[in-house]
C-alpha cells in the first residue's frame, strides 16, 4: 500500500476520540458601510449565529449547557471582543457556566479558534465547543487595520521583516503580483470566475444550508428604521464582464495590478462551527457533518504575506500522508487574486477542485469571521457532492499560512 493510500485510510477512520462538527452556521455576508448590516455591531452578528447554533442543537436533542467553551476569532473589535463577545453569548441562551474566550490570528482567527477548541477536546479537558468568528469592518476597519500609537523605535526597527508587518495588505498583493509575475488581466479573469460561481451557488440555492438568516434594524436612506432580514450574500455581482473589472483603476499604486475588483470585499460578518467529540455525539445521538482531521500554521516573509496557504498546505497533507491529489475540494481564501493565483499555481491545484461555489472576491471577506465561512462552505459542498476530502486555507496579515484538513461524514 502507498503511503498516501495508508494516510487516506488513517484520516477516514472512525475514532471514539475523534474531534467532529455538529453544526455548521455562518450569517449571510453583507457589504462594509453600505450593507445590511452597517448598522449592527459584530457582538450582534455574533449573538445571531450562536442563538442559530444554539437552537440547532436543542433540536437535535443538545443543551445549551453542554457546550463547555466558545472561543471566538475577531481582528478588530474593541478590547479583542473579550467583554462584548462574552455578552453575546450569555444573549444568545448559554450559561454563564460555558466559557470563552476570544483568538486573533489575523484573517484565520475563527479557524485558529477551530483549531484550539479541538485541541481542548482533543486534550480531555472538554467534551463540546464552539468555534466562531465575527467582523464588522463597517464599524472597526478603517480604526484599528494599522496601529497608530506604536513605538517609533520598533516602527523604525532595523529588520526589514519587522517593518514590513505595518505594510498595508494591497501593497503586499503588489508584491506578490511582481514577484511571482501575476498579471493584471489574470487577476481579474480569476475575480469574474469567483463572482461566477458564486452567483450560480446563491441562485442554485447552495448556501441554503450554511446560512442562518438574521433580522437587523436597518436605517434607509429616508432616516426610517426599519426591520431587514437578510438571507443572502451581497457583495455577488451577477452581472459582472471583464470589460468591468479591466475598466477599474489600480487600488494601490498608480502602476499597479491590484484592484477593488479583484480584491476580497471590505464585510460584515459571523460563523459558528460546533465542535464535539466523537463518542459524546454517538452517546446522543448525533450524526456528524465531519471529522477534523488537524491544522497547521506556516510563517512567511509579511511583506509576500498572501503566498501562506502555498507553504502551509503541502506542510498539513505531508504530515497525515496525504497528496495534493488526495484532496477533493480546497476553500482558498481569496483575500487577494494575485495570492490566490499563486498558491493554486504553486501548488498545481486542479482549478475545478477550488472555491466551487466562489470565494471572498465576491462573497466578502470579514477578517475574524472568514476562517468559520469557509469551513462552513466546504464541509456543505462536500456533503452535498459525495466527496471526503476537503482543506481550507488562508493568508494571514504579517505573514502566515494557515491550513486545515477535514474529512466529510
Amino acid at each position: 500500500m502507498s503511503l498516501a493510500r495508508q494516510g487516506l485510510t488513517a484520516i477516514t477512520q472512525k475514532r471514539a476520540s475523534d474531534v467532529v462538527v455538529i453544526t455548521a452556521l455562518r450569517t449571510a455576508i453583507g457589504r462594509a458601510g453600505k450593507g445590511s448590516y452597517k448598522d449592527s455591531y459584530p457582538e450582534e452578528l455574533l449573538a445571531h449565529v450562536l442563538d442559530a447554533s444554539r437552537r440547532r442543537l436543542e433540536g437535535m436533542g443538545v443543551r445549551a449547557g453542554q457546550v463547555q467553551d466558545i472561543a471566538v476569532g475577531t481582528v478588530l473589535m474593541e478590547l479583542g471582543g473579550a467583554k462584548s463577545g462574552r455578552l453575546a453569548a450569555l444573549h444568545a441562551g448559554f450559561p454563564y457556566q460555558t466559557t470563552f474566550r476570544t483568538v486573533n490570528r489575523q484573517c484565520s482567527s475563527s479557524l485558529q479558534a477551530l483549531t484550539d477548541v479541538a485541541a481542548t477536546i482533543d486534550s480531555g479537558a472538554i467534551e463540546c465547543g464552539i468555534a466562531a468568528g465575527t467582523e464588522s469592518m463597517t464599524r472597526n476597519y478603517g480604526s484599528r487595520a494599522i496601529p497608530t500609537d506604536l513605538s517609533s523605535a520598533l516602527r523604525e526597527s532595523p529588520t526589514q521583516d519587522a517593518r514590513d508587518c505595518l505594510l498595508p495588505m494591497g501593497l503586499t498583493s503588489e508584491t506578490v503580483a511582481e514577484k511571482y509575475n501575476i498579471g493584471r488581466v489574470a487577476q481579474d479573469q480569476f475575480s469574474l470566475s469567483s463572482h461566477l460561481k458564486a452567483s450560480a451557488a446563491a441562485e442554485g440555492g447552495l448556501f441554503k444550508h450554511e446560512i442562518a438568516p438574521i433580522e437587523v434594524d436597518y436605517m434607509t436612506e429616508e432616516g426610517s428604521r426599519i426591520k431587514k432580514l437578510v438571507s443572502k450574500d451581497e457583495g455577488i455581482r451577477p452581472g459582472l464582464t471583464l470589460e468591468k473589472l479591466g475598466s477599474l483603476k489600480p487600488a494601490f499604486k498608480p502602476d499597479g495590478r491590484s484592484t477593488a475588483g479583484n480584491s476580497s470585499q471590505i464585510s460584515d460578518g459571523a460563523s459558528a462551527i460546533t465542535l464535539m467529540r466523537r463518542s459524546l455525539a454517538h452517546q446522543l445521538g448525533l450524526q456528524p457533518l465531519a471529522k477534523f482531521v488537524g491544522s497547521n500554521v506556516v510563517g512567511v516573509p509579511p511583506r509576500i504575506m498572501g503566498v501562506g496557504p502555498a507553504f502551509s498546505t503541502p506542510v498539513l497533507l505531508n504530515r497525515f500522508g496525504l497528496e495534493i491529489g488526495d484532496v477533493d475540494l480546497f476553500e482558498l481564501n481569496e483575500a487577494f487574486a494575485s495570492q490566490a493565483l499563486m498558491t493554486i499555481e504553486h501548488l498545481k491545484l486542479d482549478m475545478t477542485k477550488v472555491n466551487p461555489k466562489g470565494g471572498a472576491i465576491a462573497i466578502g471577506h470579514p477578517l475574524g469571521a472568514t476562517g468559520g465561512r469557509l469551513v462552513s462552505s466546504l464541509i456543505h459542498e462536500l456533503r452535498r457532492t459525495g466527496k471526503k476530502i476537503g482543506v481550507v486555507a488562508l493568508c494571514c496579515g504579517t505573514g502566515f499560512g494557515k491550513s486545515s484538513l477535514f474529512v466529510a461524514e
